[in-house]
């Protein structure tokens, strides 16, 4: 796998046919998005099965991420465009029916309790933008300060500080659990504010459950991000309403600090929001699309997610090949070297903590990561049940591929999202030394591997072993 960056693909329209779904596949998609918002259940669950079928066709694991709505403001306009004109006056109410140019009707109820004036709203991110004027009794008014078409169900971007509504909603928990009865592989929680929110949804924790991915797009969770991942498996920098809800400049800063503190948390990280959005229409990205995408390498994210790019773009399967090649090519700049630096001298992770033997494990990791960089090795080889051992690795950014052999699919499919890790489904029988050469043949033979070249391998001393707590340097074998 020369490619380490992971890709995220939306599913829409334009793609949950079985012909493109395989086509994506190929193209590169490592784990498939399915959003909630404008589809019933139902419909979520024939995409999952979908998705299994046309994947079991492919070399390779793909996961399934299903990204719950969450208490999203939305306006519902009909299938015809309508048209927010600067300088006119529209009225803010609460009700299901179809808005208009002259009013917005908006999916909360008593949305006016939640509005004061000088609120800036900003719909289907930053289409169109209004100023509150006034709020009654019954309505808000607002004055358009940028004008914009509008159709469907954009989202209505009010301040969350004042929302009551809380994360997940009822509606949400109701998906999560078909869903999780359909073994998908990841949930995503959308606006998150605390590690709260990430508790309210019960069940099994990965592998046996879902990884629970947490969407950071409010300052609430900007101010509660330590909270949020030591709840979460894995972080989405949702960018779209997180551009709106703080400062539009500081974004860049954010997007850092998130992808940053999450990595060093072992927890994969999403960038997501018009990564190459011009490509819903057009056949090639802009110039600041690609440097967009490129600084997200730099940055360190695991991965990137397509939006409407794939979902209802014309041309799905190029926008991944596009995507695929901008992140091959930004890695070939990556600073390993001071990325694992850096890693090396944060904090030690308090999970890492709590016992002489996680201590011993996380020493483990580090020790693989600096024996492949001293042997120049081109593979680190981890042997793992739960995952944990080959995303505490994978945080290092090393530049040796990550093969995570792991007796389970459920296993080799979450871990699809994590960066640089390349997971390989396979029992890992025996004792000491004809145990790890059965591993090392089995990867040699599925050609990750070259008879005698050197490469560490990290492991637990059995297969019942509670954490990988052994690291050796072994001569692949010939036969």
């Amino acid at each position: 796998m020369n490619r380490r960056t992971k890709i995220v693909a939306t599913i829409g329209p334009a793609s949950d046919s079985p012909e493109v779904l395989s086509q994506l596949i190929t193209a590169g998609v490592n784990v498939f998005r399915l959003g909630t918002a404008h589809d019933p259940v139902e419909r979520v669950l024939e995409r999952i099965k979908t998705i299994r079928s046309v994947a079991e066709g492919h070399s390779g694991h793909v996961g399934i991420l299903v990204d719950l709505a969450g208490p999203k403001v939305r306006a519902a306009f009909g299938d015809e465009p309508v048209e927010l004109v600067t300088d006119t006056t529209v009225q803010i109410r609460s009700g299901e029916q179809t808005s208009t140019a002259t009013e917005l009707y908006v999916n909360v109820d008593k949305i006016e309790s939640s509005l004061v004036v000088g609120d800036q709203l900003h719909m289907g991110d930053g289409s169109a933008t209004m100023v509150v004027t006034d709020v009654g009794a019954a309505f808000a008014t607002a004055v358009v300060q940028r004008g914009g078409i509008m159709r469907g169900r954009p989202g209505v971007h009010v301040p969350s500080s004042r929302l009551t509504q809380s994360s997940p909603t009822s509606e949400d928990l109701e998906y999560f659990d078909a869903v999780v009865a359909a073994d998908v592989d990841l949930v995503a929680v959308s606006f998150v504010k605390t590690g709260r929110d990430m508790r309210a949804l019960h069940g099994e924790k990965p592998p046996r459950g879902p990884m629970l991915v947490a969407k950071i797009e409010t300052q609430a969770a900007i101010d509660n991000l330590e909270s949020i991942l030591e709840y979460s498996d894995a972080i989405m920098v949702a960018r779209g309403d997180l551009g709106l809800e703080c400062s539009l400049p500081g974004l860049p800063a954010l997007q850092k600090k998130i992808i940053t503190a999450s990595v060093a948390a072992g927890k994969p990280v999403i960038t997501a929001t018009q990564m190459l959005e011009s490509m819903t229409s057009a056949s090639q990205p802009t110039r600041a699309e690609v440097t967009d995408v490129a600084n997200a390498v730099f940055d360190g994210t695991s991965a990137v997610m397509l939006s409407g790019e794939t979902a209802v773009g014309h041309d799905p399967v190029l926008v991944v090949e596009t995507m695929a090649e901008i992140l091959a090519e930004a890695e070939q700049n990556f600073d390993h070297d001071r990325w694992t630096a850096d890693i090396e001298a944060a904090p030690t992770n308090v999970r890492d903590v709590e016992s002489d033997v996680r201590r011993v494990a996380a020493a483990m990791r580090g020790a693989a990561t600096r024996a492949a960089a001293a042997l120049e090795s081109r593979v680190i080889v981890t042997v793992t049940g739960t995952g944990r051992t080959s995303r505490e690795i994978s945080r290092y950014r090393p530049r040796a591929e990550i093969v995570a052999v792991t007796p389970t699919e459920r296993v080799a499919r979450q871990l699809a999202l994590s960066w640089g890790v390349n997971p390989l489904v396979g029992a890992a029988e025996g004792t000491g030394t004809k145990r790890v050469m059965a591993i090392l043949g089995r990867i040699r033979d599925a050609g990750y591997l070259k008879p005698h070249e050197l490469v560490p391998i990290v492991l637990g001393n059995s297969n019942s072993a509670l954490v990988s707590n052994v690291m050796r340097i072994e001569n692949v074998p010939s036969d």
